[in-house]
Order: structure tokens, then sequence, then C-alpha cells
């Protein structure tokens, strides 16, 4: 029998064993991705030059010069030659603009773990990251704004990016170490100087970098992985676990609910339940409140009536095992949206964030790139490995049916309009109804109010979705949930 001391001893011996052996395995599964993904990353995306391109609502279009011997499609590489006309540089600086969330390695312990990497696990709650990301800048800055560098950054279609990038993003995340440790602060307008325009274009710079930082991989990111990872431990999960895009909708409205900068008490996350979106609910959430229709402060006063903004979120599922192709008209339909902030989805067991579309391929960024840590503590940490250049490309027949729809509403009337846009896509009929409140054998209550019922039209859809348990229709109740 062993004294305590020895046993005690023993026993941090063997849990740091464990440790070292959970963190070689982590830098062993970030080699292997980096390996089985460069290639990806490396490849030409083809794009056609007769066919627009959507991009979270914006239309490009691409065209070739040269009549006598058009061609029917063109690589993102070619996109820069002389053959092609049209705002293919819009495109490529809107895209390069959004914010793109990989996996990382070596930041700190994940909360109830030793893992320093999400690298093989943590790919939905990065597309997740990168869909909040898009509805904190449509938020701040409007969807008009572009990073003024967006053209300027390499393309990862190179040899270079795999076999120098990580080099070259450490040495300047080691520059700006050693230079000095200020916080990212918002900056006042007057801060910036040469005139208004010079100003404008500062503040929104310190905007971008603030929106990057909350996603930063430290503890102390508000919207960053480590907070992601223990706010999913409350619901069973925890790192190096599998989120599915229901789960990352749930996780990410906890995590904009407990965020404490002031810039992000303005807005907050609504996630539908059984794909029905309580417009009254989504009501009470630009006013600040949640849960009940009693207003005890005054809260439905015209001055708070309207102060927060609502990021929509509607998981659904599309399809039995596998994508039905009938919901491709609804998808595209979606994404060409100037309210879509894009979908969090991808292949089996592999997360994307779709974008946007050309014909039948959907857009997307790829998180699945292993880079390395970046201190976002530094007021002048690099921007470069959080935008991609390289947009990629899928066919709609390869995405897994299970995803979330986001949306961004600015204010009331916003979401008015975004429920008249929606009665204008052709996958959608609107149905006006009463909200049922209860339902038993013998009679049926209603309550007050119209019901708008968005419901795919295709009768064929709702037949197979019956079949194969699918998730067919999507709908907007004027009433709320508790209402039911």
């Amino acid at each position: 029998m062993c004294c305590d001391g020895f046993c005690s001893v023993a026993d941090r011996m063997e849990t740091n064993g464990t440790d070292e052996v959970e963190k070689l395995k982590s830098k062993l599964m970030s080699a292997w991705h980096n390996v089985k993904y460069s290639w990806v990353l490396k490849s030409k995306t083809a794009f056609s030059r007769n066919s627009p391109v959507f991009l979270l609502g914006k239309c490009y279009h691409f065209k070739a010069v040269d009549v006598e011997s058009p061609t029917e499609s063109c690589t993102a590489e070619a996109l820069d030659d002389d053959v092609v006309t049209g705002n293919v540089d819009g495109f490529r600086k809107d895209f390069t603009s959004r914010v793109w969330l990989t996996y990382r390695e070596e930041f700190p312990d994940l909360p109830g773990s030793t893992l320093t990497s999400d690298c093989g696990w943590g790919c939905t709650l990065r597309a997740g990251q990168m869909i909040l990301a898009q509805a904190l800048l449509l938020h701040i800055l409007g969807r008009d704004w572009t990073w003024s560098e967006a053209l300027t950054l390499e393309p990862l279609d190179t040899e270079t990016w795999t076999s120098s990038a990580a080099r070259r993003l450490m040495a300047t995340v080691e520059a700006s170490i050693q230079g000095e440790r200020a916080q990212v602060t918002q900056q006042p307008l007057c801060a910036a100087q040469g005139g208004a325009e010079e100003a404008d274009s500062y503040l929104q710079e310190a905007y971008h970098r603030t929106i990057v930082s909350w996603f930063g991989d430290r503890p102390s990111a508000q919207l960053g992985i480590h907070s992601l990872v223990k706010l999913g431990m409350t619901s069973g999960k925890h790192a190096g676990d599998w989120y599915g895009p229901a789960v990352v909708a749930h996780i990410l409205r906890k995590a904009v609910d407990e965020a404490v900068d002031a810039m992000l008490k303005g807005i907050s996350v609504y996630v539908a339940q059984d794909c029905t979106v309580y417009s009254a609910d989504v009501t009470d959430s630009h006013s600040g409140r949640t849960g009940s229709h009693c207003d005890p402060q005054g809260l439905n006063s015209e001055a708070a009536s309207d102060s927060r903004a609502v990021i929509i979120l509607i998981p659904v599922r599309l399809g039995g095992e596998k994508i039905n192709p009938q919901y491709l008209s609804f998808v595209k339909s979606i994404l060409s949206l100037e309210y879509c902030i894009g979908i969090i989805g991808g292949k089996p067991k592999q997360a994307y964030y779709f974008v946007g579309f050309q014909d039948d391929s959907l857009i997307y960024m790829d998180p699945h790139y292993c880079q390395s840590f970046v201190d976002v503590s530094t007021s002048d940490f690099p921007l470069q490995s959080f935008h991609c250049p390289s947009p990629k490309k899928m066919p709609f027949s390869k995405m897994d049916p299970s995803c979330t729809i986001g949306f961004y509403s600015k204010n009331v009337e916003h979401y008015k309009r975004i429920s008249t846009e929606l009665s204008k896509v052709a996958a959608f009929n609107y149905v006006i109804g009463n909200c049922q409140t209860t339902v038993n054998a013998s009679s049926i209550d209603y309550c007050e109010g119209i019901i708008l019922c968005i419901i795919l039209s295709f009768f064929i859809i709702n037949i197979a979705a019956f079949i194969e348990r699918e998730v067919p229709c999507i709908h907007l109740f004027e009433g709320t949930r508790e209402g039911l």
C-alpha cells in the first residue's frame, strides 16, 4: 500500500503524461489537416463568364471581351486577365473583405481540456463565428464596406502560401509583440488627421479590427473559440466534440447575450424553434424584451421600442440522409436576399460557411486550413490571415441537409421589409390565418392577429419531406411562442 504523497505524485505524473499525449495528438492533427486541405486551397476554382455570381445578396457579372473565341468558364486566377471584364474586382474585394475564421493552433488551453487547437473538430464553430462576424460587419460598417487591402492579398492558389505562410504570419506576430502592446480600443473620429474622408477611413479600420478581435483565440475574447467551447459545455459539448449547425446557433445566442462590450449590447440573436419565427418575439428582441408581453417598466415606449438589431438564425434540414435537390431554388433565393448573412452548412462532417452561388454551385469559405495563433490584443495585429482571397465552390448536390440560415434585421421596420422581400421569392407562398393557441379533440381556440406562414410552394417537396422526415417550411407567426 503506497503512501498518500507517493500516490499524489503518481497521479500528477499520469495527468501530465496524458496532457502531453493530447497536445502531441493535437499537433499531429494540425499537420495532417494542413496536408489534407492545402491542395484544396491551392486548387483553382472555375467561374463561368456567362452566369451571374451572387454573394450575400449582391450580384456580380463576369463577361468575356473576345466574343470570337468565347470561353465557358474561367478560374479565380484568370479573373485578373484582360479577357474578362465586368465588376470582377468588385466581387473579389467584396468576398475577401468577409471575415475568414479557420482552425488555429498554439493558442491557450481550451476550457475543460489541454487542447491548444481546434483542428479536426471545430469547423462548425468557425462557420458559426463567420456568420456572426458578417452580421456584425453589417451592423457596424454596413453591407457596402470593403477592406482597403482586400485586393493586395496574395491568392491562396500559390505554392508560396502552404510553404511559407506560417513563417510569414509568425514573423509578423512576433514583430507586433515586440512593439507597444496597446489594447484595441475604439478611436474617436477626431483622432484621425487629414480631413473627414481620412477620419472616416480611420474609424472604419478601427471598427474592423475591433470586430476581428472579438473572435480572437484567447479566453478573454467575447466571441472567441474559448468562450464558445465554455458555453457549449452547458449543453453537454466539450472541446474535441463535433458540433452541429443547430447547436452552434444556440451557442452563438448565448455568447452574444453574455457579451459585455457596449457595441455588442446593441444586437441580439434570435434562434427559431421548429423552423418557426414568431414575429412578436423578434419585435420584442428589437426592443430588448424577451419571453413576455408584459411591460412593467414602460419598455414599449416609442423611445425603447426599436433599440436593438436582431440576428435571426433558423436551423433547418433540407432532406433526409441526403440533400433534396428540390431545395436548390430555395437556397438560391435565400442567398440572393440582401438581408441574408449566409448559411452554416457544409458536407457531411465538414462544415463550411456558404456565402453565395453561381449556377448550381455554392460559394463558400472553408475553415479547415490550420493557421497559427495571432495575438489580437496588440494594436497592430496582422489582419491578413483573417481574410480569404480565394473563393471556393462545390456542387449543391454535395451539401449536407442539416444547416442554419441567417438573416440580419436592423430594426422593426427592417424586419417588415425582410418579410415583404421573402413574399416575393418564387419558392414561397404567404398564407393568412389565425394563430392557434390550443388544440383538443373537441374544439380549437384561436388568438387574435394574423399569421404570416411562409410555405414552400412545391407540392412534391412537401410530400417528400413527410416521407423523409424533413423540415419542409419556414413559418412567420405574428404571435409569440408562449402564445401557442
